[in-house]
């Protein structure tokens, strides 16, 4: 009977300890929480929700000063609060009528990552339809006039989400940047054209691109 009784306090004393470093599971990189965050802008392009009504794409997605924006389902009229030029950084900010929005989605922040992407760290791109598995990749692995102009980028050209989806780290379920352009090289002799990789705003640029007043 004693034996019992001390079988089972060592089992609820395991249950109960606390993990130790290293155990924790791992988490699922195509976790599709991230969805959630994830709206279409202009049709057939994407952006992501940041909260308290805010939107970050790409600046090329937008095509008017308000954009229609299908969010949870919803078709909203977007507001453009800050737009940079195609060539430097790729940027928008839109607005929406946070109250139109259901209660869920008001309560939700999506953070900017606070440290930047290294080469090989594993990445979820979501967009409404789904979520995709990729990689940094090594700005060493890109053509030397692209090394310093687009030194944060992702491979998997064809299967990850095009302009203005979001790049997350899903581990730490924060922002690691927008995705903008294709990064391609055309065969000597101006043959056919290769996608080595896609280039996305980093976290950094855009906390720096959002006006302070707007920040979360």
């Amino acid at each position: 009977m004693q034996l019992a009784v001390r079988a089972l306090l060592i089992a609820l004393a395991m249950a109960l300890a606390p993990a130790k470093p290293g155990c924790a599971q791992a988490v699922d990189p195509t976790d599709s929480s991230l969805r959630i965050y994830a709206v279409h802008v202009s049709g057939g392009l994407y952006g992501v929700y940041l909260g308290q009504g805010l939107i970050i794409t790409a600046a090329h997605v937008v095509g008017s000063a308000n954009p229609p924006v299908r969010i949870a389902g919803l078709d909203l009229s977007g507001k453009v609060v800050k737009l940079s030029p195609f060539e430097q950084l790729d940027l928008a900010l839109l607005s929406i009528d946070e109250e139109k929005l259901p209660v869920s989605l008001r309560l939700r922040r999506m953070p900017l990552c606070q440290r930047p992407p290294f080469a090989g760290e594993p990445v979820t791109v979501a967009i409404p339809e789904g979520t995709a598995r990729s990689q940094i990749v090594s700005p060493l692995s890109l053509p030397l006039n692209a090394r310093q102009r687009f030194s944060t980028a992702i491979k998997d050209v064809a299967s990850t989400g095009n302009s203005g989806s979001g790049v997350f780290d899903s581990n730490r379920k924060c922002l690691l940047g927008i995705m903008s352009r294709k990064i391609s090289v055309t065969a000597a002799g101006g043959g056919s054209v290769k996608d080595l990789a896609k280039y996305f705003v980093p976290a950094s640029v855009i906390r720096a691109f959002i006006p302070s007043e707007y920040r979360l």
